[in-house]
């Protein structure tokens, strides 16, 4: 695993945190973070949502950013929140709502959305008749969730907190970045995440394509292979721990 030289595309804060995690098994990595987090002024409609939170079973936070924006929004607007069942898709995010003092619930095995549905937790929260649910996101996430929830006879609601944007960068600069610290893989935590990596690459994505391509689930594994990626690897989650079991299986590539 040390023969590893990765780059890291999460948010700053994100990528330092997990350049630490792999520093310690002795994995180099760069980091280019490729999704800046632009949090979304409070309009109307949300601050509606917000103050109707305990006519919800069920709240579900798809991020760290989600979580950390909706925490700073029951600050606001409920100084003792109601009585409820929080749910998360990774234990990151868990753990920010179980600090904040939430009962959260969080699949032990996969950090996805598919992971999340079969939670016997979530399908007693839904099971009562009239079941509303919410989904805390970013602008424009997918819809899986909400159409099996809805699918299972739950209304669910999104509080969307923020966007996603791709940080300003020269068009040479990840080509650039790549061959001066002479990188032998690539990581990105979410659709968008590959979306703007693949952008950014421009004309230089055929020779990127070459190289591993570590990703979080099997929907942005499909995007990438339907990109052209050559070598993709689903870590089946977007955790630190997903990313290391990931390297352990897979043979670092001769360049």
């Amino acid at each position: 695993m040390k023969g590893w030289r990765l780059l890291l595309t999460r948010p700053t804060e994100e990528s330092a945190a997990l350049a630490t995690v792999l520093a310690e098994v002795g994995v180099f990595s760069s980091s280019l973070p490729l999704l800046e987090i632009e949090a979304l002024p409070v309009c109307e409609a949300q601050r509606a949502t917000i103050l109707d939170l305990d006519r919800y079973c069920a709240v579900i936070v798809v991020s760290k950013p989600a979580a950390r924006l909706g925490v700073d929004l029951l600050d606001q607007y409920w100084p003792q929140p109601p009585i409820q069942r929080w749910f998360s898709v990774g234990a990151a995010t868990a753990q920010i709502l179980a600090d904040y003092g939430l009962d959260v619930s969080n699949p032990q095995a996969g950090d996805d959305s598919e992971a999340l549905l079969e939670l016997p937790q979530l399908r007693e929260a839904i099971a009562r008749p009239g079941a509303r649910v919410l989904i805390m996101r970013g602008e424009g996430g997918r819809e899986l969730l909400a159409e099996r929830l809805r699918e299972q006879g739950a209304s669910v609601d999104y509080l969307e907190l923020y966007r996603r944007c791709l940080p300003q960068y020269a068009s040479a600069d990840l080509p650039a970045r790549i061959a001066a610290e002479r990188l032998n893989g690539l990581v990105v935590s979410s659709g968008q995440g590959f979306e703007h990596l693949h952008q950014l690459a421009g004309p230089a994505w055929s020779e990127l394509a070459r190289l591993p391509l570590f990703v979080p689930s099997p929907r942005v594994a499909e995007m990438a292979r339907a990109a052209g990626a050559q070598t993709v690897v689903d870590c089946r989650g977007a955790s630190a721990a997903a990313l290391l079991t990931a390297l352990r299986e897979h043979p670092v590539p001769v360049l």
